[in-house]
């Protein structure tokens, strides 16, 4: 389960653009928790635990215990929002959870053996077409990573969803179509007629 534990964060009695910035200053990260049907309530975190926990991979598409003065609400981040330039956080939106929940979020992929992958062997190159993907999960039950055996797979071969083994209770967030995740493309670089139609419907299928 992707869970990092107890977070402690302070409330934030002002809110407004001048506010998060001297938050900012102080070395705190602004952020609101919202959902359930409760009020929103606007916190600050320590800058660095919350930089941290990124670095780490600890902090997108994990459950988080987060602590506000004695009261623990069980959240997952759902919008984090980033210095353009310098690429640390600087914002935060935090969703509560009911105890059942199921939530979307995008999971990475790991790509095991490709040494075992005839393709590859023969020079073809792995072309990744999805790093993350959307999954439905328990949130209780988040993966960390889906893991995809590359074995046996040969230039031209794709990586389609339903050819992934996904765990129980966790089904892909996009249903209507077999979206591809993954192809041996050939040593060139270049693709099939197939291929090419497969990335042009990825494209149009990124929105969704």
């Amino acid at each position: 389960m992707s869970e990092i534990g107890t977070l402690v964060a302070q409330p934030r009695e002002r809110v407004g653009k001048g506010s998060s910035r001297a938050a900012r200053r102080a070395g705190l990260v602004p952020a609101v928790i919202y959902g359930l049907g409760k009020p929103p309530v606007s916190i600050t975190l320590p800058f660095n635990i919350v930089s941290n926990a990124m670095k780490r991979g600890r902090l997108a598409g994990h459950l988080i215990n987060l602590e506000v003065d004695g009261t623990v609400e069980r959240v997952i981040p759902r919008d984090i929002q980033v210095d353009v330039v310098m690429d640390f956080p600087i914002h935060i939106d935090f969703l509560r959870l009911a105890k059942d929940a199921k939530i979307e979020v995008d999971v990475p992929v790991h790509f095991l053996n490709e040494d075992a992958s005839p393709g590859i062997k023969r020079g073809g190159v792995l072309n990744i077409v999805r790093h993350d993907i959307p999954l439905v999960c328990p949130a209780e039950e988040i993966p960390e990573f889906i893991e995809i055996d590359l074995t046996g797979l040969d230039i031209g071969d794709a990586i389609h969803i339903n050819d992934v083994k996904l765990p129980a209770g966790i089904v892909p967030a996009i249903s209507e179509r077999d979206f591809t995740v993954a192809t041996i493309a050939p040593p060139s670089g270049g693709v099939g007629e197939e291929d090419e139609t497969e990335a042009a419907a990825e494209g149009e299928g990124e929105g969704e």
